[in-house]
């Protein structure tokens, strides 16, 4: 049941006053239940404003009859029935989970004064269950508002021993949680343990000790509270002290050592990698006869099922490990979405798989398991990228529940739009009608699935999890929590390995069910727009609370042949000033690559943190080298056909110089052709025009990326 209060702000603009009257109020209102307790000092009434099913809502008056409060107050009390704290405005409201205690206190510079005789009003929504006594017994600052003349009392001293702060306890082992307690005017009464918030245990006796158990691997916080046996109680509490659980792990440690190199068991490991994709779901053709508009989830091997009359190319997944670990690779970024993880996903099983019968694997999650299984067989270490909150909205995501409308909503001659998918539950529009609802929960859920698969598969080589890609439509402050969240996650179940984060863009609140109130995110210089991914301008100065030695910052970067940035303009064209993407094309505009001024604007999305020390690895870069020409798509050809076909080779060129200089690391996207905008760095038998059959079919490597990745590689 919904009840509507005053705000904190519309609490703070009443005067004392005002504040008597709102009090008055709610006293003559009569529905409600009182208690009305009064000192020399202090006089508290507490009033019932609703109630219903098992909520409620109170206020309580305080009113100073002393000295004016200037610096702060702190008003405690008990609740008789077990009576539990919902929510309270609009200062600090605390209960300790278990625990009868209520703590109010101020909590900012305006609510910190209540003067000689002014009467300062809160409220709170709260929840019970068989009685709803009201508390009669209330203390100020100490002073019991019970009309017992003022007499003073003083909160205890409490102290935690045990555990100590950052404390780590093998798997399965005893936690003793142990205090020291006194009271300087009375005694103590007991002490409450909690564990995560949670009442584990309470001692009326010293020693103040107990041995938690059962807890699960991972990051916990304890604390302890203590009680006197005055009337009304007085409690302190200790600081919250955080302890870990170690996970039983196996598989090699992979960290980050202070130059911002990746380790593994202690030795730095040359990053040398590639994106191989396909688990994340492609988009199938609304005219495919067997999955019109689907979205299956197949890793990509160069073998389909009507290749060469039906016979297939013989290609394997282990020959094509054997080809590229031979030119270099000893990574690879795996990209999957939550739909791959589940085994009976339709999407991911037949009929709607292109591979050979020789080579298919029955479903999606057994798919990413035997990749997995087979680079470690060969060396080859595998970084996790959670890759989208859906394999049907796939790359147009920003955010973990994103919604339409997407990005391009308006492209035309494009067959894959999205707009009937959502990953959200709510506040969709009407083109939706597939809703996989996605959210923190989930989210964290499948990062802890995926950092359980180096235990669960016995393998030793997964390095890293990138937690979701390109959550451009989060302000950073937003997604350094989120990323926060998912350390917590991914080290509670595998300490052993590292956490990619990427960057987000210039903008944020696109897909929030708002899309007509969009957030604004610093990027620096405003004419060098960032890729979705790319900005980390905000991270160096606002770090996520994850150790330096498991966190890599992994932004994307992409040059013309994924998307024309207002930077790539020709300055002898000012009518092109400022225009980007398909607006540059229509204006017949140049593209014009100057690694000067692009390398300012890698500098300041995310150069910089390199020279602080941290581990940058580009997750994705690269590019078709012949757009608009080579394997660029019909739309591409036709808008920027104008162009010699060069200038994407000419940005590639200028990044990896770029990122030797810098000692920068990344994954080539892709090292499978079947992107449209990129290519591979396999050739690919498909041509949008004149082969279209020969897609999925891969041809030698091309020997121009070769080169681009062996001066990346310094071979």
């Amino acid at each position: 049941m919904n009840r509507s209060f005053p705000s904190a702000g519309e609490f703070a603009a009443l005067a004392s006053t005002a504040r008597r009257v709102f009090a008055a109020l709610f006293v003559c209102l009569g529905i409600v239940q009182s208690a009305f307790a009064q000192s020399a000092n202090c006089q508290v009434t507490y009033t019932k404003t609703w109630e219903g099913g098992n909520g409620f809502g109170a206020s309580i008056a305080i009113t100073n009859s002393g000295a004016a409060i200037t610096n702060g107050w702190t008003l405690q009390f008990s609740f008789p029935d077990g009576q539990h704290l919902q929510n309270g405005w609009p200062v600090a409201f605390s209960q300790p989970a278990g625990s009868a205690q209520m703590t109010v206190s101020s909590n900012a510079q305006w609510n910190q004064v209540i003067g000689s005789g002014a009467t300062f009003i809160v409220g709170f929504n709260g929840t019970w269950n068989g009685s709803n006594n009201p508390p009669t017994q209330f203390a100020l600052n100490g002073t019991a508002c019970n009309g017992g003349g003022g007499a003073q009392n003083t909160p205890p001293v409490v102290s935690i021993a045990s555990p100590t702060n950052g404390q780590s306890f093998a798997s399965g082992a005893a936690v003793a949680l142990s205090a020291a307690a006194s009271d300087p005017g009375g005694a103590v009464a007991r002490v409450e343990f909690s564990i995560d918030g949670n009442l584990v245990a309470t001692v009326t006796s010293a020693p103040y000790s107990f041995n938690a158990t059962g807890l699960a691997p991972g990051s916990h916080t304890a604390q302890a509270i203590a009680f006197d046996n005055g009337s009304p109680a007085l409690s302190a509490a200790t600081a919250a002290v955080s302890f870990t659980i170690q996970a039983t792990t196996t598989g090699a440690v992979f960290r980050v050592n202070p130059q911002g190199r990746i380790t593994k068991n202690g030795e730095v490991f040359p990053v040398r990698c590639g994106n191989w994709f396909g688990l994340e779901g492609r988009h199938e053709p609304s005219n495919d006869p067997t999955n019109p508009s689907g979205a299956p989830m197949e890793q990509y091997i160069g073998n389909t099922f009507w290749a060469n009359g039906g016979a297939g190319t013989g290609r394997t997944i282990q020959q094509t490990m054997s080809e590229i670990t031979a030119r270099g690779i000893d990574m690879i970024r795996l990209p999957v979405v939550p739909q791959t993880l589940d085994p009976n996903d339709p999407q991911g099983t037949a009929p709607n798989l292109k591979n050979h019968p020789s080579v298919r694997v029955a479903n999606s999650r057994l798919a990413l398991e035997t990749m997995i299984r087979l680079a470690d067989q060969n060396n080859i270490a595998v970084l996790l990228d959670m890759h989208s909150c859906s394999n049907y909205v796939g790359w147009r995501k920003g955010r973990l529940d994103a919604r339409p409308p997407y990005a391009d909503r308006d492209r035309e001659n494009y067959d894959f739009k999205r707009e009937d998918s959502s990953c959200s539950a709510t506040n969709n529009p009407p083109s939706v009608t597939r809703i996989q609802a996605y959210d923190r929960t989930k989210w964290l859920n499948d990062l802890r699935t995926l950092a359980g698969l180096q235990q669960q598969l016995g393998v030793n080589n997964i390095i890293g999890i990138d937690i979701f890609n390109e959550p451009w439509d989060y302000t950073w402050q937003e997604w350094k929590t989120l990323a926060e969240s998912a350390y917590q996650a991914i080290n509670a179940v595998n300490p052993n390995i590292l956490l990619f984060v990427e960057g987000v863009s210039g903008t944020a609140g696109n897909q929030d069910g708002t899309p007509d109130t969009v957030t604004q995110v610093p990027f620096g210089d405003p004419a060098l727009n960032p890729n979705w991914g790319e900005n980390l301008f905000e991270a160096g100065a606002n770090p996520p609370n994850i150790p330096r030695d498991r966190l890599v910052f992994s932004p994307h970067t992409y040059g013309p042949s994924v998307f024309v940035q207002k930077q790539f303009m020709d300055p002898a064209q000012p009518q092109c000033a400022g225009l980007e993407g398909d607006a540059a094309g229509n204006a017949h505009c140049n593209v014009v690559i100057n690694p000067t001024l692009l390398r300012s604007g890698w500098e300041q999305h995310y150069g910089y943190l390199k020279d602080q020390g941290y581990a940058v690895v580009l997750g994705e870069f690269g590019g078709n080298l012949d757009w608009p020409a080579g394997q660029a798509t019909i739309r591409d050809r036709n808008r920027w056909g104008y162009l010699t076909p060069g200038v994407d080779a000419q940005w590639q060129s200028a990044l990896v110089d770029y990122l030797v200089g810098k000692g920068i690391e990344g994954c080539y996207w892709a090292i499978n052709p079947e992107s449209g905008d990129t290519a591979g760095w396999y050739g690919h038998a498909y041509d949008p025009i004149s082969n279209t059959a020969g897609w999925g079919e891969w041809r030698p490597f091309d020997q121009r990326k070769t080169d681009l990745l062996n001066r990346l590689w310094g071979r």
